[in-house]
């Protein structure tokens, strides 16, 4: 199909009126079947609902930015969901979106769902250019705030030290601590000194829709999640994806947390809150309905692998490092072997926790074990 023939519809959050093949797939419906705006384009959603995208290098390949009608004390304007990263392509991008498809449409504000450098790296930047404050939760900001300013030549001692405890061996952590410290910052732009805070619940009006915050804990502290329940439509951010599942991790900031207790705790929070056919809009891939089912999926996947990490720690010890080909179905490079080793802690945290297996510190590296209950 014609994507320029597409016309703006009516109020309808089934999106059936845009004239896509929609498709469902694992439970899922995509009533936008596969289709994505090119970097800087405007694709509208409805009259007061914008789409565009920006790029993001490896595996993601872009991230989903949504633009919404918005009017403050000066009048009519845009609020931006999400800014991508401090790259070049991305300055492009927004450059080409601002200068067209948006051109004498004033800003308002910038909401950003969380403090992972695709969704906050550009929010400085357009804030300054704009001349409007970031919207963001307390904790999310400050942790963008720390890592934008906590640059060093080598890793804290500390964090060494966590990753030896996972099973990293010498070689990994020389070129660990080669690679220097603070690349959070290399793909953000300053982050503003000032926010304006979005906490759980809090109800915010952005033009004629008002959005509900709910914010989810486990890939990060205190995602936020905005919900158009008279509409609909959630803004979800990497709360909840369709087809790949958010990194649940440790965190080197709180290495004795449970993040996956939190992101399970937080499946169950949206799962109560969300009406079954509410119009997902993610932070990567394409809008769907189906949000039961997702939220289902999500929940049964860590599960089965917590079943197979126990069942596994009953026949050997293992560390972190030891349990990549156990809980993940791509091989694990370079490029993903700290997420890989982050999200192997959170599941055999989980179950220390939860008394299915018990950890043995040995020369600082962690050994976990089973001998109690399986699931």
């Amino acid at each position: 199909m014609n994507k320029s023939a597409k016309q703006p519809p009516a109020y309808d959050m089934s999106l059936t009126d845009h004239d896509f093949d929609s498709h469902v797939l694992k439970g899922l419906t995509y009533p936008l079947g596969e289709f994505g705006p090119e970097y800087g384009e405007y694709y509208p959603l409805t009259p007061d609902m914008g789409w565009t995208r920006l790029p993001v290098p490896g595996a993601l390949k872009h991230i989903n930015i949504w633009l919404l009608a918005d009017r403050d004390e000066q009048g009519e304007g845009i609020a931006i969901v999400d800014t991508g990263l401090n790259l070049p392509d991305s300055k492009a991008a927004w450059n080409k979106l601002l200068s067209g498809p948006l051109a004498g449409k004033r800003i308002t504000r910038v909401i950003v769902t969380h403090f992972h450098p695709d969704h906050v790296g550009m929010a400085g930047w357009l804030c300054y250019k704009h001349k409007v404050r970031l919207w963001m939760n307390r904790t999310e900001w400050l942790m963008a705030r720390l890592l934008a300013a906590d640059i060093r030549d080598e890793p804290p001692q500390e964090a060494i030290d966590q990753m030896r405890h996972c099973g990293w061996d010498d070689d990994r952590l020389a070129a660990f601590k080669k690679r220097g410290w603070g690349n959070f910052a290399r793909v953000v732009s300053p982050v503003p000194v000032g926010h304006v805070r979005l906490q759980d619940q809090q109800m915010v009006r952005i033009g004629k829709r008002n959005w509900r915050i709910i914010t989810g804990g486990g890939h990060t502290p205190e995602h936020v999640c905005l919900y158009d329940e008279d509409n609909g439509v959630l803004i979800a951010g990497d709360q909840i994806l369709p087809r790949i599942t958010s990194n649940v991790s440790f965190m080197t900031s709180e290495p004795s947390a449970n993040p996956l207790a939190e992101w399970l705790d937080s499946i169950d929070k949206f799962r109560a809150t969300l009406a079954e056919d509410t119009l997902i809009l993610p932070a990567h891939g394409e809008p769907f309905t189906g949000a039961y089912s997702r939220l289902d999926r999500l929940a049964e996947g860590h599960h089965e692998r917590l079943d197979d990490l126990a069942a596994a720690l009953k026949k050997s010890e293992l560390r972190a490092v030891d349990t990549f080909k156990l809980l993940f179905s791509r091989p694990i490079d370079d490029s993903v072997y700290g997420l890989a080793t982050g999200e192997a802690m959170a599941h055999l945290v989980y179950l220390v926790e939860e008394g299915r297996a018990s950890c043995d510190i040995r020369d600082g590296v962690a050994w976990f074990k089973s001998e109690g209950k399986s699931a």
